[in-house]
């Protein structure tokens, strides 16, 4: 088959022509629809200040595989339709007699760093009509550019595939490692296990503390090490033995620190799944925490019951004894009551050993997965650009 840079040289072998978008296709702005004309599910997807539709509309004005670029909002951002859809008036579509629909888009995301160079920054970021007409695009011949659509169509195809398996194999090793955090720790549930097992409540292995009042306002260079609530859901992981911050020494004085081997807990979120995630602090230092977090001094494997309080066992528990629906709390008195399985502390290490195992598997697999993808739409991105560019005539 007669590659792409062959068929450059028997047809144009001089370059090709480079012309304003304006002058070989037609710009047409949307017409405005409102919200309450919108549905859910049947009709045809709208689009007007995003990539995301903003709901489906009764009727369509724009054909199938169409280019658009969106004016205002997310101004600059370009998109296609593989379907039939409804522009509204800040959403510009792009057609042409001389160029393949798919080419426009295709050759338009080349240029999108453009565009977005000539968004007004207000309150509202706009494109203006002239930015897009001005806008220099190439004319190659329609054999090359449908050459050039069915060849970037194939790779984005890949490139796509290969971060759904990427994203596949991550999930697949989450779950792996949550079916196993589950069977080492729950013991079939409450009075499982053998009997070496010991359930009890959280109040019998440990004292609860509620952390001190304080805002990210207070964070200081220096002073005494300490944990803000948000960061336990969006910092840390299972355990830790630095903090990212500090409040002053002044502020810290006289309050009750945590100390190495407590577990940090958040007991205030917006959603369910962060309230009551925690952490084992193995750090030398003595920590303050913000009093929307809790830290548990007790008897057991640090890790161990950090790693416990990741359970599904746990979750269920956590959902009966929360309250809020904007902010969702953890009623610490009834955490207090909760039955934990407490086998021998050789035992505890020898669960540790085992999830910390998994968790460096899980946590490398998640680490290096943004930096693959990346790479991989890098590679796709290198490979678009190339094609796309031409010597002019």
């Amino acid at each position: 088959m007669e590659s792409i840079e062959q068929m450059i040289k028997r047809l144009c072998p001089k370059g090709v022509e480079y012309v304003k978008l304006g002058e070989v296709c037609e710009i047409r702005r949307g017409i405005r629809v409102v919200k309450k004309q919108l549905g859910e599910e049947d009709g045809y997807p709208v689009f007007q200040n995003s990539l995301t539709s903003l709901g489906m509309y009764q009727s369509s004005n724009r054909k199938a595989g169409t280019t658009f670029i969106i004016c205002a909002g997310a101004a600059g951002e370009i998109g296609y339709c593989n379907s039939e859809f409804w522009a509204a008036d800040d959403c510009s579509t792009v057609e042409s007699d001389v160029l393949i629909d798919r080419f426009i888009y295709f050759y338009l995301m080349t240029q999108q760093y453009k565009l977005k160079s000539q968004v007004r920054k207000a309150s509202v970021p706009r494109l203006s009509r002239e930015a897009i007409e001005n806008l220099i695009i190439p004319l190659p011949p329609l054999e090359i550019q449908s050459r050039i659509v069915e060849v970037l169509d194939k790779m984005a195809t890949l490139t796509a595939e290969l971060e759904a398996e990427l994203k596949a194999e991550l999930e697949a090793r989450k779950q792996q490692y949550e079916y196993y955090r589950n069977k080492l720790l729950i013991f079939n549930e409450i009075g499982g296990g053998n009997r070496q097992v010991a359930w009890k409540k959280i109040s019998e292995i440990g004292t609860i503390y509620r952390g001190i009042a304080y805002s990210k306002k207070d964070f200081t260079d220096t002073g005494t090490p300490c944990i803000h609530y948000g960061q336990i859901y969006t910092r840390y992981g299972t355990f830790a033995n630095k903090t990212f911050t500090c409040v002053s020494k002044e502020l810290a004085k006289g309050k009750r620190l945590a100390k190495k081997g407590d577990l940090v807990m958040a007991v205030t979120s917006e959603n369910m799944e962060d309230v009551g995630k925690c952490l084992a602090w193995l750090g030398e230092d003595e920590i303050l925490v913000s009093n929307h977090a809790c830290f548990i001094r007790h008897s057991l494997n640090p890790k161990y019951l950090a790693y416990f309080l990741q359970t599904s066992y746990f979750f269920k528990y956590k959902k009966k004894i929360s309250k809020g629906v904007k902010v969702i709390d953890l009623d610490l008195n009834k955490f207090g009551n909760m039955l934990i399985p407490v086998p021998p502390l050789s035992e505890q290490q020898r669960i540790v050993s085992i999830l910390d195992r998994f968790e460096a598997l899980t946590t490398d697999l998640q680490s290096g997965l943004p930096a693959e993808i990346e790479a991989r739409r890098q590679q796709y991105e290198y490979y678009r650009n190339k094609l796309l560019t031409f010597d002019a005539v």
